[in-house]
């Protein structure tokens, strides 16, 4: 990871690392399909017009052009002009509305692919970098209980992760809007837009923000920021801002559904998912419960799931497909389990095997002895040249491969494990690594077993 990259932003991992992300999206995988999310994948590229139709992110966004193009072509200002998607869940939208006559709903699906932004890159923030998402869309309407659910369900994925503790920080933008409607602020998406510069820049300049661009009184300002300080790991929120004394049918409606929200959670995981007023998600196509997921003692590398409810960013004339989802930035969760050691794998390779050759003229057995190993799931390696087994061993070891095999002249086959220098008879047809070492393992940093050096 110390490593410099020649085009900053697009990040490349070794095959060790690449072990460890392929980790976390085959534990990510795993989970979503258990819960009966079924895999979609969309186009890397969009319209301009589609990608901006919510959230002013346009400075971020990859225009997509030819080299030379054609005098006529689109200009990158143009609704129809091409550009790559910065997230999955405007595509998504897009494909709910052109497919929703071959979809069943309400539709249960995850994604896991790569998306583009154009960020200053840093610790935690990429221009390209891999999503895995799920969402549940309905059709007209959608329960509230797939909020709870999905809260439920990226809880299950995190925690069968090497990664530290995590909070799920859950709020709802309907208490949010509706209390600052009830203190007067008509601006409710204004108001959200500097509540969610809070962490970056302090209470005392967001008062100044509120006041600046959005009129905000002194005695309005302390009220948005009192509302934003509550955070709670179970349902006491209710009664905390109940006596903040304001009063609307909108917030009532938002305390409502977060209740439920963290009622549910509390009890499944409890201290895992709390009620965090300060939650706003700066995108505007979010209109009820957002979500924000950060790992205790590196809450500066900022959120690694986020997402919420948006009811109206999938529509087809009057039809709506209201959706509540979640994403995973696996990057940003990958690139910080490698920077602070956190997790490790085993080995750098699948290989398991390496079958030896006695001479030039043994590739042909060692193959078979390979393919019957490889039968039973066991990754093999055959050598290349009959070089003495003492250079034979020690290319396993540069390669990482913990077992090494041995055909004799005689028959008799041999297999040993070049970091105890155990070695032991074994028969091709019925021989079995244990099973930690079948395929490589992804354990916390300081519990990985290596090769001997």
């Amino acid at each position: 990871m110390a490593r410099t990259a020649s085009l900053s932003g697009f990040p490349e991992w070794l095959p060790q690392e690449r072990l460890v992300e392929l980790h976390v999206l085959d534990t990510l995988r795993r989970t979503f399909e258990l819960h009966g999310f079924s895999s979609i994948e969309t186009r890397a590229v969009e319209t301009v017009g589609q990608l901006l139709r919510k959230g002013e992110i346009d400075k971020e966004v990859y225009g997509l052009s030819r080299l030379q193009d054609d005098e006529d072509s689109a200009s990158r200002t143009d609704a129809n002009a091409l550009a790559l998607h910065f997230d999955l869940t405007v595509p998504f939208a897009r494909y709910v509305v052109e497919n929703a006559g071959y979809l069943a709903f309400p539709f249960r699906r995850y994604q896991i692919q790569k998306v583009w932004r154009g960020e200053r890159p840093q610790e935690g923030r990429a221009r390209e970098f891999t999503q895995a998402d799920i969402d549940v869309v309905g059709d007209g309407s959608l329960p509230f209980r797939y909020d709870v659910e999905l809260a439920l369900v990226i809880v299950e994925a995190l925690s069968a992760l090497p990664i530290p503790p995590f909070r799920l920080r859950v709020n709802n933008r309907k208490l949010a809007e509706g209390f600052y409607r009830g203190i007067g602020l008509t601006d409710t998406a204004g108001v959200l837009r500097s509540i969610d510069k809070l962490e970056k820049v302090g209470p005392e300049r967001v008062a100044e923000l509120l006041h600046e661009e959005l009129g905000a009184s002194a005695e309005q300002a302390k009220a948005a920021l009192e509302l934003a300080s509550i955070r709670t790991e179970d349902a006491s929120f209710v009664q905390r801002v109940r006596d903040l004394g304001v009063e609307d049918e909108l917030l009532d409606e938002g305390l409502a559904e977060l209740e439920q929200v963290i009622a549910a959670a509390s009890a499944a995981a409890p201290g895992t998912v709390v009620a965090d007023l300060s939650i706003a998600r700066g995108l505007d196509y979010y209109t009820g419960t957002v979500y924000e997921t950060v790992l205790v003692g590196h809450e500066h590398l900022g959120s690694i799931c986020s997402g919420g409810r948006y009811d109206a960013l999938a529509t087809k004339g009057t039809r709506k497909f209201p959706g509540v989802g979640l994403s995973v930035g696996v990057t940003r969760l990958v690139s910080r389990m490698l920077g602070a050691e956190l997790a490790a794998a085993s080995r750098s390779v699948p290989t398991a095997v390496l079958v030896t050759l006695t001479d030039d003229d043994s590739w042909g057995a060692a193959q078979a002895v390979a393919s019957e190993l490889r039968s039973r799931g066991i990754s093999t390696e055959v050598a290349a040249t009959a070089e003495k087994f003492g250079k034979q061993i020690k290319y396993a070891d540069r390669r990482g491969i913990p077992f090494v095999w041995f055909t004799h002249h005689d028959g008799r086959h041999e297999v040993k494990d070049i970091r105890s220098g155990e070695q032991l008879p074994a028969d091709p047809a019925t021989w079995m690594p244990p099973a930690e070492d079948v395929v490589p393992q992804i354990r916390p940093a300081g519990a990985s077993a290596t090769t001997a050096g």
